[in-house]
């Protein structure tokens, strides 16, 4: 840690929790973000602003001006680029210490197989529900933390599950894969701050992961943003879970 960083930093070095070893840690510690647009947008720009090493960052989309409602991390002007391209753009703008690699691909669990081993946290930024159990599946067979976040019309959820630990559910115990399409947000409207709150969210989580702060684990968090009120659901692994069951 040079003067500069800690210049940079110092706001957040200052708290007990974190200190200056606790900054080494984040510079030295890797997330992977699989999907940027309104959650992976907020998530990726306070993981950038603390000072994570590396980011990897997964989309195949290009900026749509249906899209500058909610996801920040573009201007007027990235309409028709990459979605990875103008990301990498804007973070390298916001901080150029931190490593930043691009995927620039529709990953399924081939190929996501060969990215989240490389990670130190996952942050699931994704907008259906094929993308996120395969990113699960990868998750529970490489033994990598899982920070999870959903936003639709004035709801978010939120939830950090951890291969790691023997009695963390995994997402698909929450969620059974059953096949369905489930609501999308062009559907069912979305508002920006909802979206940005629960992104937000979970760049928190994973700090707090990366620093070994996270004490909630397994927690599904729900929020809804029209009566600010949030519920907690308690979730257990489940034993005969088709992805992280005891007799898989």
């Amino acid at each position: 840690m040079n003067e500069n960083n800690l210049d940079r930093y110092r706001r957040q070095v200052i708290l007990r929790e974190i200190g200056v070893n606790g900054q080494r840690l984040l510079r030295d510690s890797s997330a992977l973000v699989i999907g940027l647009g309104g959650l992976g947008s907020a998530a990726s720009l306070y993981l950038a602003a603390a000072g994570l090493g590396r980011l990897l960052l997964v989309d195949h989309d290009r900026v749509e001006q249906n899209n500058l409602q909610r996801q920040i991390l573009y201007t007027q002007d990235d309409q028709a680029r990459s979605k990875t391209e103008a990301a990498r753009a804007r973070l390298a703008a916001l901080n150029p210490d931190v490593k930043l690699e691009t995927v620039e691909d529709r990953v399924g669990l081939e190929r996501l197989l060969e990215i989240v081993p490389g990670a130190d946290v996952v942050l699931d930024c994704t907008d259906n529900f094929p993308t996120r159990f395969a990113i699960n599946r990868a998750c529970v067979r490489v033994r990598k933390p899982l920070v999870s976040g959903a936003a639709i019309r004035f709801e978010g959820q939120l939830a950090v599950f951890d291969a790691r630990q023997a009695a963390s559910p995994c997402y698909a115990c929450l969620f059974p894969q059953a096949g369905e399409a489930g609501e999308s947000c062009e559907e069912a409207g979305i508002l920006g701050p909802v979206v940005g709150t629960v992104g937000s969210l979970q760049a928190l989580a994973a700090i707090k992961l990366l620093l070994g702060r996270l004490d909630d684990v397994g927690r599904l968090y729900v929020w809804s943003a029209l009566d600010m009120r949030w519920r907690t659901v308690t979730a257990k692994r489940d034993p005969k879970c088709a992805v992280c069951g005891a007799n898989l």
